[in-house]
């Protein structure tokens, strides 16, 4: 029977232990990654897809304000001279880009005048963009041009599609003299989808975005092969519920994708057209990085296995025993536990080894640990430094749970700055995003040890404070006049005093709402009402109170 020597059972032995060590290391690190970076792409798509909802609606609500404001003009009010109400419309359209094409009806549904002259005495008394405004402002969902596919100029060939927006026009004895109607090229939602989409390109391959109509779950918005067609699917079904998340789920494609998903619910006064935002990344995209990283794991522990074997090969006699140390270190390391590598002085040899063994390990483990320091960043803004709408939604879990165990409520501060664009404007953006900073480190001086504050963009952000419920407002407002001086004090930005204000808005949960969400958001409406109010004060839902 053949017995291997010791030197080359040694150098054998030393070569499996390196390489089984990479392999659990590798297999341990990348099932970690995987669920993490799953989580942190996850996240990102539901935020992308949260962005994308709420830019759409805070368009679509700033068009429908300004055909309301221009339905107020004297010149509609009293369309005595169409040629007149005609150079009104092409100023409008010149200054309105958005605005494919205005046009003004009679009561009767004839269209008097319009940009470009298109239509002009033409009786549409029987389409929706005239009926349904005869009573109040009507917007209508994306459809394709009937009237207009070929009276509108149209380079690319493609069919036209718009968003209707009308509104009547009452004299100022109230009585209806008119109807202001407006078509919205659908590439506005194009051009809502850029500016999401660049700034991430580079960084997240294959990602898309998708546009869903309520009405039939139609693709209003995605690749040319999608748009029109009816779309069944697990996260749309929940965007429509009212969620915002993300998921993995398989497509009709056959592909699997992770899946961020929102409901467009509205505006302020603009209730939505009920529009779900999906946002897709391919699985094997996605996770393309943590397969790199197991093979570098695999690939740096089989070189050092060849290391470590030949170096065995050569001091198997005098190393058996400092190396039967390091062997039982590094199984203890394989079942899990955190332990070093002895560290040998022995010999010179064995130092190297044990040296070098280390090194490995620290390596591996410092790769892991910049896992951790990628999560960290995904929740935090990378501004200001601090926590991004992704840690409020996991801090305010936490907050509900023990509110509820503590019998205490949520008190919710929005905050807008007040003159923050005029000094971007004047002072430039690097000025702009320095004071930034320096509004979030007094921000965080002003709450206290377990409450939170978030930027949730530009320069809006909002505080969760944990107060009493019997004096839950008291202590709101208290803590919101603390803000608002500290705030108020001047800042020094390259070389130049600056003053800003800070409207606040705030709400209480539970006393103002079941829904933590909806409680939250009752805080935003309140902001805009210390806006009107004339700013740098606070309004608080409950008692619609000013300080």
């Amino acid at each position: 029977m053949f017995l291997p020597s010791l030197r080359t059972s040694l150098s054998l032995v030393f070569a499996v232990l390196i390489i089984l060590m990479s392999t659990l290391l590798s297999i341990t690190t990348s099932s970690r990654s995987t669920n993490e970076l799953e989580e942190k792409i996850g996240n990102t798509l539901s935020e992308i897809s949260y962005q994308m909802a709420e830019n759409l609606d805070h368009f679509m609500w700033s068009r429908a304000g300004e055909i309301e404001v221009i339905s107020k003009s004297d010149i509609l009010r009293k369309p005595t001279d169409p040629r007149r109400v005609h150079e009104y419309l092409e100023d409008l359209k010149l200054n309105f880009p958005s605005f494919t094409w205005v046009g003004f009806l009679d009561p009767q549904g004839t269209i008097v005048a319009s940009t470009g002259d298109i239509l002009v005495g033409k009786d549409i008394s029987a389409r929706p963009v005239y009926k349904n405004a005869l009573a109040s402002q009507f917007i209508g969902d994306v459809h394709d041009a009937v009237l207009l596919a070929k009276l509108l100029p149209n380079p690319t060939g493609e069919p036209l599609q718009f968003v209707d927006i009308s509104t009547p026009v009452h004299n100022a004895e109230g009585e209806l003299v008119g109807v202001l109607a407006a078509h919205l090229s659908w590439e506005w939602s194009r051009q809502v989808e850029n500016s999401i989409m660049k700034p991430i390109q580079e960084r997240m391959e294959e990602l898309q975005i998708l546009i869903v109509s309520k009405q039939d779950n139609v693709v209003l918005l995605g690749p040319k092969a999608m748009v029109g067609q009816p779309l069944e699917l697990a996260s749309i079904r929940e965007a429509q519920a009212g969620n915002n998340h993300w998921m993995t789920e398989q497509w009709p494609d056959g592909r699997t994708y992770l899946t961020g998903y929102a409901y467009g619910d509205g505006y302020l006064n603009y209730l939505g057209l009920g529009w779900t935002v999906v946002v897709r990344q391919p699985v094997d995209v996605a996770f393309e990085s943590v397969g790199e990283l197991q093979m570098s794991i695999l690939t740096i522990g089989c070189l050092a296995a060849l290391l470590f074997a030949m170096i065995g090969w050569f001091i198997a006699g005098i190393v058996a025993k400092p190396l039967k140390r390091i062997a039982v270190a590094a199984d203890r390391l394989r079942s899990g536990e955190q332990v070093e590598i002895p560290y040998q002085r022995s010999y010179k040899d064995i130092e190297i080894l044990s040296s070098s063994l280390r090194s490995l390990v620290d390596n591996l483990t410092r790769t892991e640990n910049a896992l951790g320091a990628m999560e960290s960043l995904a929740h935090h803004d990378k501004l200001t430094g601090l926590p991004n709408r992704i840690a409020l939604d996991s801090y305010l879990d936490r907050a509900i749970h023990k509110a509820g165990q503590n019998a205490t409520a949520l008190t919710f501060l929005y905050l807008d700055l007040d003159g923050f664009k005029n000094i971007n404007d004047s002072l430039g953006h690097a000025a702009g995003d320095q004071l930034l900073q320096l509004v979030a480190a007094r921000l965080l001086s002003c709450v206290r040890d377990g409450e939170i504050v978030s930027r949730l963009g530009g320069d809006e952000f909002v505080a969760i404070l944990h107060t009493s419920r019997e004096q839950a407002v008291q202590e709101g407002l208290r803590i919101a006049d603390e803000i608002i001086r500290h705030l108020n004090e001047p800042f020094v930005i390259e070389g130049q005093e600056i003053q800003i204000g800070c409207s606040v808005g705030g709400s209480v949960w539970p006393t103002d709402g079941e829904d933590p969400i909806a409680t939250m958001r009752l805080a935003d409406a309140a902001l805009y009402a210390s806006k009107r109010a004339g700013k740098n004060r606070t309004t608080f839902t409950s008692t619609a109170e000013d300080r």
